[in-house]
């Protein structure tokens, strides 16, 4: 004979356990760090299709969209510290504040920005770039395309690899100046990103959070329920790779 009041005591104990769990998860996921998963090519060639990233929810402070859903609880950024030149960010699009954007900040209050024949200006002044080499790239459905990869230094030492695949209209734009309280951000993968040349700047509102380590990759973005993919999509030498 089973003891009612035995079962109904594992059931509260177990349905606590399941409350506790969520609110923990919803207490780190909000103030601590959220998980995002890479489904474009947007920032090679420094994150990969398939990369799985920990962004820190608390480096510029937080803002309602910190929350799941962006539920509007905080009406304007609280704790906020400035970010910095270089960052890799988590951000809402001015346009659509339900997608989420990675790209990397070139661009803070007041600066001037305008791209010259694949050459990012910042405040009249050419940002320094190398060649350090070329790589073959698959895009489009199958089109094979030589892209050159330089490294890109900003004017506070920041340095980070970027692509060129040759002259594009993302290559020559018109002259941008950075409102107060927003933020110009630009994809690695300069010829295949839609950033602040296209979508405009970005308020400090709209930050998620800083991109931080990439914790688990595989090749293509098979997911992590696929397990019997992972022996040849899982990329070893990616995974607690520290994102510049």
């Amino acid at each position: 004979m089973v003891d009612k009041s035995s079962s109904s005591e594992w059931i509260k104990s177990n349905a606590l356990s399941l409350i506790y769990a969520v609110l923990i998860a919803l207490v780190i996921r909000t103030f601590l760090f959220q998980a995002f998963f890479i489904p474009s090519s947007s920032m090679e060639p420094s994150l990969l299709v398939g990369d799985r990233i920990f962004v820190s929810k608390f480096t510029y402070g937080y803002s309602k969209h910190s929350l799941p859903f962006s539920i509007p609880l905080i009406p304007n950024r609280v704790l906020f510290s400035e970010p910095e030149r270089g960052d890799t960010v988590v951000f809402k699009t001015p346009e659509n504040l339900k997608i989420d954007y990675i790209k990397r900040l070139v661009g803070l209050p007041g600066d001037k920005l305008q791209m010259v024949n694949g050459i990012l200006y910042l405040n009249d002044i050419a940002v320094i770039r190398e060649k350090i080499r070329d790589e073959t790239k698959i895009i489009n459905k199958g089109q094979i395309v030589r892209a050159s990869v330089y490294k890109e230094t900003l004017p506070n030492g920041v340095s980070y690899e970027t692509y060129d695949m040759g002259n594009t209209r993302a290559d020559n734009t018109k002259i941008f100046i950075v409102p107060d309280e927003m933020y110009f951000f630009m994809g690695d993968n300069r010829d295949n990103s839609k950033d602040s040349r296209f979508i405009g700047s970005v308020p400090k509102d709209n930050l998620v959070g800083k991109a931080q380590i990439i914790f688990f990759a595989t090749e293509g973005g098979s997911t992590i329920l696929e397990f019997w993919k992972w022996p040849f999509d899982i990329q070893l030498n990616r995974i607690f790779k520290i994102i510049k």
